[in-house]
């Protein structure tokens, strides 16, 4: 377009800081079986999304765990956001459970194609039959296919253990080593109709998830521990647990970074809560305490994927000081904002985002820009240590009272 000669022009200059909305976290991926799901509407080996409040999507799952799937994770969501976003992957039934969960692990081999045909990026997997191994010397496939899928996600997995025992279900967890599995040592007791059934307890735990941060402004930084488990009727079995006393099966559990359920139990100290059943676990299985908390993996994921909004804004356009000031104050505006919602602790101030030693002026000649980000999320609280002392003033105050009252005039 020419310039008038007498006239004039508008423009709209590119080089403020931009705003983004983020990224909704509560997707689910489920992966499993449902030998009399319509094959019409669920045909195997291909990703099709529905909301768990589709009564006629649900209904179309069958009888299968696949269904048991999408029930338990729609069990945990309350109030007016009723539904859950979950993309359903139907395999096909093996002649043995190996032979199932070697197809459940083939699925996450290629769990990139995805989010492409379905338009929706799944933060939560729930992979079928990790509960099983071959022996207890030998890890699950699907256990060990997670990581990687996870990670191309940036998503994390609630991961079934052997629920028999705590020793088969921590020696489960040794399987692991991922700031994205979290291993739940317990299953579910819940009603099919009037018949009382065992089921896994992770989609639970993901239908948790969802409905924390639904809670939450669908932000992914807070944790589920101490939170109550829907549509439970009883536990696969029961978990001595005290919050008083670290010797028990439960606190073991925890300590090796196994989740649990506890039993509420009225007028018991120590008890989790007077009624209901708990959730409690806060860790995945990284080795190290630095990420080890799943919420906080979850929150740093979360502001990952609005930098990449962020970043993308930027990409292409040519380098100057203005440009680069856009891009580093829109990420620091973006922190600052989480901060202020007490989403994370702190991050480092803009002025130390950008460091000479970092951007070379060779790098600068090939178009590449380093930032430096410090973000520190929030830990959750998971002990309270309690110092009781006497408290020698209030017996000086007790002292100074009774002179004061005998000093009246009578």
């Amino acid at each position: 377009m020419s310039s008038p000669t007498f006239g004039m022009q508008f423009s709209r200059p590119a080089d403020e800081p931009v705003p983004v909305i983020g990224a909704d976290f509560s997707k689910v991926l489920v992966i499993e079986t449902s030998e009399d799901a319509s094959a019409a509407e669920y045909p195997l080996d291909t990703p099709v999304r529905i909301s768990s409040s589709d009564s006629e999507a649900v209904a179309a799952l069958g009888t299968g765990l696949l269904a048991d799937e999408v029930a338990g994770i729609h069990s945990q969501l309350d109030g007016l956001n009723a539904g859950a976003d979950v993309t359903i992957f139907r395999v096909a039934e093996g002649v043995d459970t190996a032979a199932t969960a070697a197809a459940i692990a083939a699925v996450l081999a290629s769990v990139s194609d995805i989010p492409s045909a379905v338009n929706a990026t799944p933060r939560i997997i729930r992979a079928g039959r990790t509960a099983w191994r071959a022996d207890l010397d030998t890890t699950n496939p699907v256990v060990a296919a997670l990581p990687a899928a996870c990670g191309k996600l940036l998503a994390i997995a609630p991961v079934d253990v052997d629920d028999t025992s705590a020793a088969n279900a921590i020696d489960a967890r040794e399987t692991m080593n991922s700031e994205r599995l979290m291993p739940i040592g317990v299953a579910a007791r819940v009603y099919e109709d009037a018949v009382l059934v065992t089921r896994p307890m992770g989609s639970r735990v993901a239908g948790l998830f969802v409905r924390n941060d639904n809670a939450h402004d669908g932000k992914s930084f807070h944790p589920i521990a101490n939170l109550p488990l829907h549509g439970l009727a009883a536990l696969s079995r029961k978990i001595p647990f005290s919050l008083l006393d670290g010797s028990t099966e439960g606190q073991q559990m925890l300590e090796a970074d196994v989740s649990i359920v506890a039993e509420g139990e009225t007028g018991v100290d120590g008890s989790i809560a007077d009624g209901g059943f708990v959730f409690i676990g806060t860790d995945n299985t990284v080795t190290g305490d630095l990420w080890s908390q799943i919420h906080q993996v979850r929150g740093a994921d979360y502001l990952t994927v609005k930098i990449m909004q962020i970043t993308r804004q930027f990409l292409g356009r040519k380098m100057s000081p203005s440009l680069v000031e856009s891009w580093i104050s829109s990420i620091a505006f973006m922190l600052r904002d989480h901060q202020a919602d007490n989403d994370i602790l702190g991050y480092s101030p803009r002025g130390e985002m950008f460091l000479a030693d970092k951007n070379s002026p060779e790098n600068i000649r090939l178009g590449q820009l380093t930032v430096n980000l410090g973000i520190e999320p929030a830990p959750s609280f998971k002990l309270a240590n309690h110092e009781i002392r006497r408290y020698r003033p209030a017996v000086e105050g007790l002292v100074a009272d009774i002179i004061a009252r005998l000093s009246t005039a009578v």
